[in-house]
């Protein structure tokens, strides 16, 4: 059964799914049927400390990066259109696999090109954050950002956050708009991007 969490939700996970080890973060978005404009939607994961800052460029996983040195996280590909079901683009995440100096794993995505294009979140339709257990295949939690009602003025959102809380791994739906791409999140957990 999954659980469908709003903006701020936060789901235990190890307690959820006490077998859960292997993550893969799955990020949708569909085109809008109106005049079929494509979104290249790119999805990354920042691995930050305790002190919400990354050690260096290697902890942000994404297209152009798509491994983390210690092996936990792994970024699937790059989908430039958002057309299909299911799953655009996913990032499988071992949580066994990760530092323990690692506290939080940031799930950003930026709209590749928005300032060119001009586009912003508003435009985007159901898009969705969900975290699956690799091994059972089933789905634990899932966030719709297309619930939220200021993404208008946003080309980037961090849509969620996998944590360490008192020995256990947490998710929590974040929503929160960043003004700028890839590089204004870099910077904001002390990276130059």
């Amino acid at each position: 059964m999954t659980l469908s969490l709003t903006k701020g939700g936060n789901i235990n996970l190890s307690k959820t799914d006490s077998s859960l080890k292997n993550i893969i973060v799955g990020l949708g978005w569909d085109v809008r049927e109106s005049d079929q404009e494509t979104f290249d939607l790119d999805a990354s994961i920042l691995m930050v400390g305790p002190n919400e800052k990354a050690k260096n460029e290697k902890d942000l996983i994404f297209y152009n990066n798509k491994k983390s040195l210690c092996g936990s996280v792994n970024h699937a590909g790059d989908n430039r259109t958002g057309a299909g079901e299911g799953d655009d683009e996913s990032i499988h995440v071992f949580l066994d696999k990760v530092p323990d100096e690692i506290q939080k794993l940031i799930i950003f995505v930026s709209i590749h090109d928005s300032d060119k294009l001009k586009q912003n979140f508003g435009q985007v339709l159901n898009a969705f954050v969900r975290l699956v257990n690799k091994d059972t295949q089933e789905e634990v939690t899932r966030y719709d950002l297309s619930e939220e009602g200021d993404t208008a003025i946003y080309t980037s959102m961090i849509f969620g956050e996998i944590y360490r809380y008192q020995g256990d791994w947490k998710f929590k739906a974040v929503g929160r708009g960043v003004k700028g791409g890839i590089a204004e999140f870099a910077r904001m957990y002390g990276l130059d991007a």
